[in-house]
C-alpha cells in the first residue's frame, strides 16, 4: 500500500496488478485477458488524446484572443490616424489641371 501522495506520472507494472489479485483469480484466461486489457488501454489512450487535444485547443484559443485584446486599440489608433492624415492632406482639385 502506498504511503505517499499518488503522482500521476506513476504507471503501474502489470506484473503488479496481477501480483495483487492472483490469490483472487486462479486461472486467468491469457488471450481473453490480453484482448480486454489491450481495448481498455487504446479506449483510455484515446480518451485522453481528445482531451489533451481540446486542452491545447482551449489554450491557444485563449492565447489568441488576449493578443488580439492586447494589440487591437494600437490597431484601431494608428489606421486612426493613417486615416486622419489622409483626410488632412490637401485634395487634388480636379480643375487646377485644365
Amino acid at each position: 500500500m502506498q504511503t505517499g501522495p499518488h503522482d500521476p506520472r506513476d504507471i503501474p507494472i502489470l506484473t503488479d496488478a496481477v501480483r495483487d489479485i492472483a490469490g483472487e483469480v486462479s486461472a486467468l484466461d491469457v488471450k481473453s485477458v490480453h484482448a480486454a486489457i489491450l481495448t481498455e488501454t487504446l479506449e483510455l489512450a484515446d480518451s485522453l488524446l481528445h482531451q489533451a487535444a481540446k486542452d491545447i485547443e482551449a489554450t491557444l484559443f485563449e492565447r489568441v484572443f488576449d493578443r488580439l485584446r492586447a494589440q487591437l486599440p494600437e490597431l484601431v489608433d494608428r489606421i486612426l490616424r493613417e486615416h486622419a492624415a489622409q483626410n488632412a492632406a490637401p485634395q487634388d482639385d480636379p480643375k487646377d489641371h485644365g
